[in-house]
């Protein structure tokens, strides 16, 4: 079934932009998608463990004195190109992700690595969006309000990744200067292009709606730096995402 309803709904996400940072972009958006069954785990680390991971054009930011390393995990529909109609199915993804800024513009999403079920997803990151994109084996389950997800990169035995998170608490959206805030409402990611010049990607979504979590974390070596101490962690139930083309930083 084509899921005209997400198309619908991406599109329609428009309607709202007074909690955005900054105004939408001048130019049209060029390509839509929706997480569902959403999980991060963000740990606190030392913005140098992360200096070599990120071009040096690009700061880490920082929250309450630390940089912050996540993994995010979901499962992604209705991703499509502007005036096409969704790819068939869905794929699972996993995101190992810090967060930047341009020196004196926005702050923004770096993706360490993104790991998906799908090889075609995986092809259309790399080439479309230059994203450091790889193939490997991902399962997610739910048993109650819990969801559980394994990943497992594909031809780099090690990079790993085995958790369950279960809500609690009330479903809240992130106030303004909150950790919550800094972690998920992100609207632009960075990333280079073969040429190693760092561009960036406009996003636009609605507040996110979280709810904070326990998690067990059995596996985290997903992660190119190691993780220490207890993640802080939010759950989310769907989120439509319209991304613009990338474009140089000046």
């Amino acid at each position: 079934m084509i899921p005209l309803e997400a198309v619908a709904r991406q599109a329609r996400s428009l309607e709202q932009v007074e909690h955005r940072p900054w105004p939408l972009p001048a130019g049209r958006w060029a390509a839509a998608r929706t997480y569902e069954d959403v999980v991060f785990a963000h740990w606190r680390v030392r913005a140098a463990e992360l200096r070599g991971h990120v071009p040096s054009t690009l700061e880490v930011e920082t929250h309450d004195g630390a940089a912050w390393l996540g993994v995010t995990a979901s499962r992604v529909s209705a991703q499509r190109a502007r005036g096409f109609l969704p790819f068939p199915g869905s794929f699972l993804e996993l995101q190992v992700r810090t967060y930047v800024t341009s020196v004196g513009d926005k702050p923004g999403i770096w993706l360490l690595s993104v790991d998906a079920s799908s090889r075609l997803a995986v092809e259309a990151a790399r080439r479309a969006l230059g994203l450091p994109s790889f193939h490997a084996r991902l399962s997610a389950s739910r048993e109650g309000r819990s969801t559980a997800y394994e990943c497992a990169r594909s031809g780099e035995p090690g990079r790993v990744f085995s958790a369950r998170f279960r809500p609690k608490g009330h479903e809240f959206h992130p106030a303004a200067g909150s950790l919550e805030s800094f972690l998920t409402e992100r609207y632009c990611f960075y990333a280079t292009d073969r040429r190693g010049r760092v561009r960036r990607a406009e996003l636009h979504h609605r507040p996110w709606a979280l709810h904070s979590a326990d998690a067990a974390i059995e596996l985290a070596s997903i992660a190119p730096v190691g993780l220490r101490g207890e993640p802080h962690c939010n759950v989310a139930g769907r989120q439509d995402v319209l991304i613009w083309p990338l474009e140089p930083v000046r």
